[in-house]
């Protein structure tokens, strides 16, 4: 069966074919870090990864890129806050590196590069005195603006009418637009004082002036690039002007990705993107889980309470277009999933490095089932990276395990059926992004109740004065790479790489 995708920009499930028979040219929309990376994140960042490694999986070179969003008013009103930085810039290296943290817990392949806006700022200039040049885009009063009616398939993806369309951007830029949807490409000056004090944390005080923003010049004054431009210029720069897959969460088809393609392929007069895959939101109590909404769980967080294995059972659970729930409830069920998958695993395992295994034992049921897992697996995988029934297809190897070693007990075990088994669930899992060796994984819990143990003891220590040797526990764990942050109500840590 040949991989199908549904592709929002038609709104059909078709055939997928590169333009490249041999690579695939695959971006996603990064994180624009002014917060710490939340289990809605990783939920895109784990159904892109299964993109990236089923497209490898079935021959292709993926040239897999991502950015980082390090400009931005929401990172500017992070100044200050939690010693993360004294500027944007600085703020937003601290954010980067959690992020590159958190991707490296999640067991995530890595990108080819992840490009960030400000490397890009000569590249965005380019592309914005290209569209002034061809007519798309108008400068006005030092910032710079897409003429949406210039562009005849604006709301293509969408499906969007124009004549409906609300004004886009800040309410200051209103007056200086020809269209209510013109969108800027460029905003001349700094970073709006009231836009860094919408975003600020409620209770953090800065005191004094509000930080400022980066600038940058241009043919048009000092200023900043605009949201959208951004990802056109990243994209295009690392991969060309014509994407095979572009993929983004659900909320930004509108009007980011409407925005992309119009001010891409207005610059290029080629089709930006054959095929748009769009990753539904996260659900936590029947709302969207965001850092805006303040109702999410860090990925630092679960996978210090859970393991990567664990919270990637749970996010491949549902398909990146279907709607997921997170819960106390379905994070129990994937405990359990993964726990079947280990146990099995390590059975399979035991068996063929002991003399219970025959070389000349032959169970058709079993083989059989290895058989059929991996083409349910194969098929799940190209309908549309259905990672839900992949997974499913996973877990009948290791039901066939279960029964195959129950029904011979201490000898007769067929061992080219369980060699099968489990090259079986560490290939299919791979794919998934699980691991059997142990490396990304059951060792979380156990790290998290000895740091916890070492942590009670250093808290009883400078309960006692016995401060110089508190210093020297937090030393010590400092070696091992295990990040110790005391607050208020209680120390907290940080494991190393997810650990």
């Amino acid at each position: 069966m040949t991989l199908h995708v549904t592709n929002t920009l038609t709104g059909e499930k078709e055939p997928f074919e590169p333009q490249d028979p041999e690579n695939v040219l695959l971006y996603y929309c990064g994180l624009t870090v002014s917060d710490p990376p939340h289990l809605g994140h990783a939920r895109s960042w784990v159904h892109v990864d299964v993109m990236h490694r089923w497209l490898e999986q079935l021959g292709y070179d993926v040239r897999h890129v991502e950015n980082f969003t390090d400009v931005n008013e929401k990172i500017v009103a992070r100044v200050g806050e939690d010693d993360l930085g004294a500027d944007e810039s600085e703020v937003a290296e601290s954010y980067v590196r959690r992020t590159i943290e958190d991707m490296r817990s999640l067991n995530l392949l890595r990108a080819e590069v992840y490009p960030r806006v400000s490397e890009h700022v000569p590249e965005i200039v380019d592309l914005v005195e290209t569209l002034i040049e061809k007519g798309y885009a108008y400068e006005s009063n030092g910032s710079v603006y897409f003429d949406v009616t210039s562009f005849e398939e604006y709301g293509k993806l969408s499906n969007q009418d124009l004549t409906e369309i609300e004004s886009q951007g800040d309410p200051d830029e209103r007056s200086e637009k020809r269209h209510p949807a013109d969108f800027a490409l460029w905003k001349a000056g700094g970073v709006d004082p009231d836009a860094v004090a919408e975003h600020r944390h409620e209770g953090v005080d800065h005191g004094g002036d509000p930080p400022e923003g980066l600038t940058w010049d241009s043919p048009w004054g000092e200023g900043r690039p605009g949201w959208h431009i951004e990802c056109s210029a990243m994209s295009m720069t690392h991969l060309g002007e014509t994407l095979d897959i572009h993929v983004g969460g659900r909320d930004l088809v509108f009007p980011h990705h409407e925005n992309e393609i119009a001010q891409s392929e207005a610059a290029t007069d080629q089709q930006f993107a054959n095929y748009w895959l769009h990753c539904e939101l996260f659900q936590m109590d029947e709302e969207k889980m965001s850092s805006s909404l303040g109702n999410f769980v860090t990925v630092a967080e679960a996978i210090d309470r859970w393991g990567t294995n664990v919270m990637r059972t749970f996010l491949t659970a549902g398909s990146y277009n279907s709607q997921q729930l997170y819960s106390d409830e379905t994070i129990a069920e994937a405990e359990e999933r993964w726990d079947q998958l280990e146990r099995a695993y390590e059975a399979a395992v035991e068996t063929l490095d002991s003399p219970a295994a025959s070389s000349k034992a032959e169970d058709p049921t079993l083989r059989e089932a290895v058989a059929d897992a991996r083409e349910a697996f194969r098929t799940a995988m190209n309908d549309d990276f259905n990672t839900r029934e992949a997974q499913s297809a996973l877990l009948s190897v290791a039901t066939a395990i279960n029964r195959h070693l129950e029904a011979v007990g201490d000898e007769g075990a067929d061992y080219r059926g369980l060699r099968r088994a489990v090259e079986a669930l560490e290939e299919l899992g791979g794919v998934l992004g699980l691991s059997f060796d142990g490396s990304t994984t059951g060792s979380a819990e156990l790290a998290g109740d000895v740091v916890e143990l070492v942590l009670e003891v250093r808290e009883r220590e400078r309960e006692a004065g016995n401060y110089e040797r508190a210093d020297e526990l937090r030393d010590e764990l400092a070696a091992l790479g295990i990040e110790v942050q005391d607050a208020d109500d209680g120390p907290t840590y940080r494991l190393p790489d997810g650990g």
